[in-house]
C-alpha cells in the first residue's frame, strides 16, 4: 500500500511538473528594438504582460526586418512598436495571415528628412548666418549639396540616413536615387539609432549644418527647432518602388503614412485573446510619451526603469487598456 501511495504520488508531481508549469514558463518573447520609444514601450507592455498577466517575458534582438521575419515564424511573439504596412516582408506575413498589428499605440506619429531651423533662417542671437535661404523641398537639396558637405567626399553632400537593417534605411536609399541626389549626396549610415543621434546632436550644438532622416516620438523632435522638407504626395504605386531595395528605378513620393502598432504571431493571438483585446486599447499620449523618452536619452536611464516610473506616473493612462483585476495586480507591483 505504502508503494502504490509513494508511486501516485509520484505520478502525480510528474503530471504537475510536465503539463501546467512548463507551460507557464515558456516566455513570451518581444522584439528587442534599438530606438528609444519601441525600447520603451516595449518595456512597458513587458511589465504588464508580467505583472498583469503573469507570463514571464524575454526579447530578442535583431533588425527591423529579421525581427518581422521571426514574427512570422513565431519565433518571436510580440514587436512593441510596429510601423505596420512599411515593409515588403510584413505585408507578405500580413496577407498570408502570419501577422497583425494590434491598436493605434501613437497617434501623430511623422517621419521625414529634416534640417535644423537655422540653416534655412538663421539664428541672430549665435551669430549664425542662413546657409540655405530658399530650402523648402527635397527637389531644391541639389543645388545645397555644399552646405552640407561631406568632410570625406569632396564635391558631395552628406544625408545621415538609419542604420543598416532598418526598413526606412533601404525606403531613404531609393529616395536619394528617385529624387535624383544618388550622384550629389553620400548616403551616410550610422551604425545604429543610438549613434545617428548622437551625429544630430553634434552638428546642432556646433551650429553646423546637417541634413538627416528622423521620424516621432522621440526626444530629438522635441528638443531643436527643426524643419521637415518637403516631399511629393503619397503615391502607394511609387511607394512599393521604394520599399524595394533592388528596384533599378524607384520613383518619388513622400512615405506612407505613419501607423503605430503592436505586431503579433497569429498563433500568440489566438492563445492569448485578453492579452491582444489590452494590446487593442493601448494608447500613448504623445506629450508624456516624448518627456519618458526625453528623461530616458538625457539621463541614460535604462528603458526598464523609465517603464516603471511612467506607470506610476500615468495610472490614468495605462489603466483605461485594461480590465480592473488586470490593472490592480499591475498597480500593486508598482508598489
Amino acid at each position: 500500500m505504502k508503494g502504490l501511495k509513494s508511486l501516485l504520488a509520484a505520478g502525480l508531481t510528474t503530471l504537475t511538473l510536465s503539463l501546467p508549469v512548463s507551460a507557464a514558463q515558456a516566455p513570451v518573447h518581444f522584439a528587442d528594438l534599438n530606438w528609444e520609444s519601441g525600447s520603451l514601450i516595449t518595456e512597458v507592455l513587458r511589465f504588464i504582460v508580467e505583472k498583469g498577466y503573469d507570463l514571464p517575458t524575454d526579447t530578442l534582438p535583431g533588425t527591423t526586418i529579421t525581427l518581422e521575419t521571426a514574427l512570422a515564424k513565431n519565433d518571436i511573439q510580440v514587436i512593441g512598436e510596429e510601423w505596420a504596412g512599411r515593409s515588403p516582408v510584413w505585408v507578405k506575413a500580413q496577407a498570408e495571415g502570419k501577422v497583425t498589428g494590434l491598436g493605434d499605440i501613437v497617434k501623430g506619429a511623422t517621419e521625414g528628412w529634416w534640417v535644423p531651423e537655422y540653416v534655412v533662417k538663421g539664428d541672430p542671437a549665435k551669430g549664425l548666418k542662413p546657409l540655405a535661404p530658399d530650402l523648402k523641398s527635397v527637389q531644391d537639396l541639389a543645388r545645397y549639396k555644399d552646405v552640407f558637405k561631406d568632410p570625406e567626399s569632396p564635391g558631395k553632400g552628406r544625408f545621415l540616413n538609419s542604420p543598416i537593417g532598418w526598413t526606412s534605411e533601404v525606403v531613404n536609399k531609393q529616395k536619394l536615387k528617385a529624387y535624383g541626389l544618388d550622384d550629389s549626396y553620400v548616403n551616410f549610415r550610422s551604425g545604429s539609432g543610438a549613434a545617428l543621434d548622437a551625429e544630430i546632436a553634434s552638428s546642432i550644438r556646433r551650429g553646423k549644418p546637417v541634413l538627416f532622416y528622423y521620424w516621432s516620438p522621440t526626444p530629438l523632435m522635441g528638443r531643436y527647432k527643426l524643419i521637415q522638407l518637403e516631399e511629393p504626395p503619397f503615391d502607394a504605386d511609387a511607394w512599393k518602388t521604394l520599399t524595394d531595395a533592388d528596384n533599378p528605378n524607384p520613383k518619388p513620393t513622400r512615405s506612407l503614412a505613419s501607423k503605430l502598432s503592436i505586431g503579433v504571431s497569429t498563433p500568440f493571438q489566438q492563445e492569448h485573446p485578453h492579452i491582444a483585446e489590452f494590446f487593442e486599447k493601448v494608447e500613448f499620449p504623445i506629450e508624456p510619451l516624448n518627456k519618458a523618452l526625453a528623461t530616458m536619452s538625457e539621463r541614460h536611464t535604462p528603458p526598464r526603469e523609465v517603464a516603471q516610473a511612467f506607470l506610476k506616473e500615468h495610472p490614468q493612462v495605462w489603466k483605461a487598456w485594461l480590465t480592473d483585476d488586470v490593472a490592480q495586480k499591475v498597480e500593486a507591483s508598482l508598489k
